[in-house]
């Protein structure tokens, strides 16, 4: 079935439905979690964004990762493995209220750093986060729902900001 990659204006409501995810999540995970951070552009204020909160949460100890596992599987949520990305553990919210995604990072993770640097950076410059969701909007209008090529496609924007960043 279709699947378009849709892009929405800001809402001002993303941030209060990731602190309420963030405080289901951190219950669970008490002290295993150095951090649990929105991440993705639901998280630049003003920045317009698939209505998906995304969210990263840093290990205390990679040790801990079947623990973790086990937790959030007891809250609702199943585990994917990295999905091919190093450095994070992906996780599928079962039957969720607010559509999100979890991902589950070990510390030194360049995913999770990578997050926190694209973020902040978007938070501090307005005209790049403009221009990002420009092209965002431009490019679901032309991939539709070719979300790989949709994610590709904007792949060389994050790159350039990345390397001003990290």
């Amino acid at each position: 079935m279709p699947n378009p990659v849709i892009i929405k204006d800001y809402d001002p409501r993303w941030p209060q439905l990731f602190e309420m995810l963030r405080s289901r999540i951190a219950a669970v995970l008490d002290e295993l979690a150095i951090s649990i951070e929105h991440v993705g552009s639901t998280a630049v204020p003003g920045l317009a964004a698939k209505p998906v909160i995304d969210i990263d949460v840093l290990l205390k100890s990679s040790t801990d990762l079947a623990v973790v596992i086990r937790k959030l599987t007891d809250l609702g949520y199943e585990h994917l493995g990295d999905l091919g990305i190093s450095g994070r553990e992906a996780f599928r919210a079962n039957a969720a209220a607010v559509q999100h995604h979890l991902y589950v990072c070990p510390v030194g993770s360049l995913e999770y750093d990578r997050h926190i640097a694209f973020r902040n950076y978007l938070r501090a410059h307005a005209a790049d986060a403009n221009a990002y969701a420009l092209l965002k909007r431009q490019l679901a209008t032309k991939f539709g729902s070719d979300r790989e090529g949709y994610n590709e496609a904007k792949s060389e924007f994050v790159q350039r900001i990345l390397r001003r960043t990290l």
